[in-house]
């Protein structure tokens, strides 16, 4: 008879292995990441856009409060000073952010959110060059500039020509406008005190949870609507609740933060361009679209972007 105390050895040494193997551990933070995406696409007609959000972030400080309490009450001088700053970041770069991914999918495809996502480094690239006067190398340049017109591409269906007379599809919109505001939390990161992951994340998931609640009552219709909406969230639904609140929100953050740790914030940066990938996949299997030959015209031009952006930052510090 199979010893309980075996089976529960053997758990704990497959979790201790994972939390040694940094590349795993960022593979799979950029497919929870990726999997966020195809779960806004899924939640159509089974939770509502604004019950998803305030679902995500109430179910993440649920689960992290207890683990995080002692690591906040030990970091609360530190914190203090930066309340307004992690405000901001659970405004825009937890709650913002995701509420237009979310209400994105009720207008574009998973597919088309996902490669999008690679707007983001264009949009760190420039602020870091408009805010802070950090010039990007050439190879970059021409990395990131492969990597906009992928991006257009996608967002117009092929016909780039329809930016001309601003005929973009509002979901894509929304997309880009999120990517916007990721963009701004990450170059806001400089700035962050210096803490705990674990106290980061608690803090932020608070404020993240108060701007989704204050969204529902100024935004979406009240309390009332909030009250109506709950009873109309179905099985699915609550599982996609549980996926995001575990996955994206905690797991992803877990392991990226480990994988940080293990080899650097440079090394393990580069993995998020797999973002685009990861939730492109997952869009097609799970979501079941179609990848159409825009789409395949659009991820050459956005990894052609990404593969010479980082050849640039090999370069540069090989010549430090």
């Amino acid at each position: 008879m199979p010893n309980p105390q075996d089976h529960q050895l053997k758990q704990s040494s497959l979790f201790q292995k994972l939390l040694i193997n940094p590349y795993l551990l960022l593979v799979l933070a950029t497919v929870f990441w990726g999997g966020n995406i195809a779960a806004g696409k899924l939640a159509v007609g089974h939770v509502d856009p604004s019950m998803l959000i305030i679902g995500r972030w109430a179910g993440a400080l649920l689960i992290l409060a207890p683990i995080a309490w002692p690591h906040v009450k030990r970091d609360w001088e530190k914190l203090k000073p930066g309340l307004p700053l992690l405000a901001m970041f659970g405004a825009l770069g937890f709650t913002g952010f995701n509420i237009l991914i979310y209400n994105s999918s009720l207008h574009t495809s998973a597919i088309n959110g996902a490669m999008e996502q690679a707007s983001i480094p264009v949009f760190v690239l420039l602020g870091n060059l408009i805010i802070f006067g950090v010039r990007p190398r050439f190879l970059q340049i021409i990395g990131l500039s492969v990597t906009i017109v992928g991006v257009i591409w996608v967002a117009t269906g092929g016909e780039p020509t329809r930016i001309l007379s601003l005929s973009v599809n509002i979901g894509d919109a929304m997309v880009l406008l999120a990517c916007l505001f990721y963009a701004g939390y990450s170059l806001a990161l400089r700035f962050k005190p210096a803490v705990h992951w674990l106290s980061f994340l608690a803090v932020c998931a608070f404020f993240a949870l108060v701007t989704a609640l204050l969204a529902q009552i100024f935004f979406g219709g009240g309390l009332n609507r909030f009250l109506e909406l709950l009873p109309q969230i179905t099985f699915r639904g609550w599982m996609i609740i549980s996926y995001v609140m575990l996955f994206p929100s905690i797991l992803a953050q877990l392991f990226y933060a480990r994988g940080v740790e293990m080899i650097g914030a440079n090394r393990a940066s580069i993995f998020i361009n797999l973002l685009p990938l990861t939730g492109t996949v997952i869009s097609v299997l799970l979501v079941g679209e179609k990848f159409e030959n825009y789409h395949l015209i659009a991820a050459i031009l956005v990894i052609s972007g990404i593969v010479l952006a980082e050849l640039s930052q090999k370069n540069f510090k090989r010549n430090q």
